[in-house]
């Protein structure tokens, strides 16, 4: 198998791409993570097509570019990482007993002697939360985990417990859709 990167810094990605017995290197994307989309997943194919092109940008070699980015979204509403306390205590009081969608945007980029082949792709999976009281929500915040994670929670974390059911792929929730990139990259 060639060279693979991962366009990102994510501990969570390259656990999944690990534990699906990939060998790579990681190259974090300075990509401004700034689009004009408003559909969830044009928005996560278009930046994580950004971070993909940049690591690219930078890449002399022959390999196999991986850029992923991942969103929730509820009720039309886009969520990304808290940039705050108060900014994770309003999204998990929007989703706490409800369902919300997680979508992750992929983009390989084979580069190839000199050649460019690009696919882009993403997906969704539906997540319900159990109802969590006001003490729940701050005592979650209070661990620190839902700071660096889009929708303020990490689904295989201490949230864990609030999940009520996934419809589809649980490691997109995680943050890579592990099964669907296997099934891409072996057609590269």
């Amino acid at each position: 198998m060639k060279n693979i990167i991962l366009a990102s810094a994510s501990p969570r990605r390259k656990e999944l791409l690990a534990q699906a017995g990939y060998q790579f290197a990681v190259v974090t994307s300075d990509a401004p993570e700034i689009t004009d989309k408003v559909m969830p997943d044009e928005i996560v194919e278009e930046l994580s097509a950004m971070k993909a092109e940049a690591v690219a940008a930078k890449t002399e070699e022959d390999a196999c570019i991986i850029g992923a980015d991942t969103i929730v979204a509820i009720a039309g509403r886009i969520l990304g990482k808290p940039g705050n306390e108060k900014a994770a205590e309003e999204m998990l009081q929007s989703l706490q007993g409800k369902t919300h969608q997680v979508y992750t945007g992929v983009t390989l980029i084979e580069l190839q002697s000199g050649t460019k082949k690009v696919t882009t792709f993403s997906e969704r999976t539906d997540v319900t939360m159990y109802p969590m009281t006001d003490e729940e929500i701050r005592d979650y915040i209070a661990t620190g985990e839902p700071m660096d994670k889009a929708g303020s929670y990490g689904i295989q974390g201490r949230a864990a417990v609030y999940i009520k059911k996934i419809d589809g792929d649980y490691n997109n929730v995680v943050g890579l859709p592990i099964g669907r990139l296997y099934q891409e990259m072996k057609s590269i």
